[in-house]
């Protein structure tokens, strides 16, 4: 039994359509620290530790969700651009998709060891914030720059 855990291909449209603009505009909204007041809501939280109050396990806290809703749409994107079919799935594009996706945690982990050495207080949580979603952006940069490669070398054996 052969079984395939990948997207159909015209969920790849899709996870583009919705990665470049939500990770432009997610950049940007953290860069600048924009969050605007209509996106204030209280939401049910786990772990509250406030200054001013107690410790408690559950409760509700007021959050603006702009970098929420950014962080879903990046990672669902994300995932659909990654694990979405190629238009000709083979073993040999299935062997590319492992060996990128191999070498992506392999950086990946890379990385945040060195930033576990080098990098301290806030600026480590920034660290830790990215390496959310760079395992699939790293995954997705090699696979289809060796995609492309592959295409290239057979455009030129014709």
């Amino acid at each position: 039994m052969k079984v395939n855990f990948l997207f159909p291909n015209k969920f790849k449209k899709t996870g583009w359509f919705l990665l470049i603009p939500s990770a432009i505009l997610g950049f940007i909204t953290l860069k600048y620290e924009y969050e605007p007041n209509f996106l204030d809501f209280d939401i049910p939280a786990v772990f509250i530790d406030d200054l001013f109050k107690y410790k408690q396990l559950l409760g509700m806290v007021k959050n603006n969700i702009l970098n929420e809703i950014f962080g879903i749409l990046i990672i669902i994107s994300s995932l659909l651009v990654a694990f979405s079919k190629e238009k000709l799935e083979d073993e040999y594009i299935s062997k590319i998709r492992l060996e990128s996706l191999v070498w992506a945690v392999y950086v990946n982990y890379g990385i945040l060891l060195f930033a576990f050495l080098f990098i301290f207080d806030f600026s480590f949580l920034w660290v830790m914030i990215f390496n959310m979603f760079t395992v699939l952006i790293f995954f997705i940069i090699r696979f289809n720059w060796q995609i492309s490669k592959l295409k290239k070398s057979a455009y030129y054996e014709e």
